[in-house]
């Protein structure tokens, strides 16, 4: 029986960021109800809408402030709803790299990218990391080769395809490890960080460029811890904020600093 019967992860849906492809299976259910990137777009047209506009308005200073030829990096891109976004504002003034580990995830973000009509943006497929080599990375249960056969195939309850948990026991698949240092990019004005607990690593792995070019940084702190984080940056010279579940760190010599309005985040003596 050559139609056999296959569930529809990635779905076309006409969302605030533009035409996207979107993983409708990218959910947790919590007691709160569900959450992920593809919930969000799914429900409410847009993702994490807040958190964008930061970071477009962060993008747009250092525009005014520094001049054409803005870098941003989207280090764990997801499908791109930063990505686009980013993109878009930054038409004939600067360009978005877009690294995203997930092999499956990593097509949509590249058709999310051509779809879009994002000239300016790049798509990479890889993990960053503070060193080059290769890792495992999970393959959720409803994107292995064997489920694809199954007409029961579904999402377990208690996991989510990009976030939240992360079970090393299930299948892996080995993606290559980079950094942002590696990239040898001659300009870098924005650095995202959103890469399930290893943020602490891709800083590492950034620390020239840090120095060189003194970026805005927004990283995810949940998973790697607040503290670690904040050493990092404190140690090179940055004014930290807190940003809901992000630090967001801007050099305390670039201009930029003088319009991040919230009040400076105090060191703590223990990791969060």
């Amino acid at each position: 029986m050559r139609n056999v019967g296959r569930k529809l992860a990635f779905v076309l849906a006409a969302c605030n960021h533009g035409t996207m492809i979107v993983n409708r299976f990218d959910q947790r259910l919590t007691g709160d109800g569900a959450i992920g990137v593809g919930s969000q777009m799914l429900e409410a047209a847009a993702y994490d809408p807040l958190e964008i506009e930061l970071a477009l308005q962060l993008i747009d200073a250092r525009h005014r402030l520094h001049g054409d030829g803005v870098v941003a990096i989207d280090c764990g891109a997801n499908i791109g709803a930063h990505t686009i976004e980013w993109a878009i504002a930054m038409t004939g003034w600067g360009s978005v790299v877009a690294i995203e580990a997930q092999e499956r995830i990593y097509y949509a973000l590249a058709g999310n990218i051509a779809i879009n009509n994002c000239f300016n943006a790049i798509a990479m497929h890889a993990a960053v990391s503070s060193e080059r080599g290769v890792m495992n990375v999970p393959v959720p249960d409803y994107f292995t080769a064997s489920s694809f056969g199954s007409l029961e195939l579904k999402p377990r309850a208690d996991t989510e395809f990009i976030g939240q948990a992360v079970d090393y026991g299930q299948s892996t698949v080995a993606i290559e490890t980079i950094t942002i240092d590696a990239l040898s990019l001659p300009r870098v004005d924005f650095i995202k960080l959103d890469i399930e607990g290893m943020e602490a690593e891709a800083l590492a792995g950034a620390e020239q460029t840090i120095m060189r070019c003194r970026p805005i940084l927004l990283a995810e702190h949940i998973k790697a811890g607040r503290e670690p984080l904040r050493s990092f940056m404190d140690a090179r010279g940055y004014k930290v904020v807190d940003a809901g579940m992000n630090l967001l760190a801007v050099h305390k010599s670039d201009p930029v600093v003088n319009e991040v309005q919230v009040p400076e985040t105090p060191a703590r003596s223990s990791a969060a």
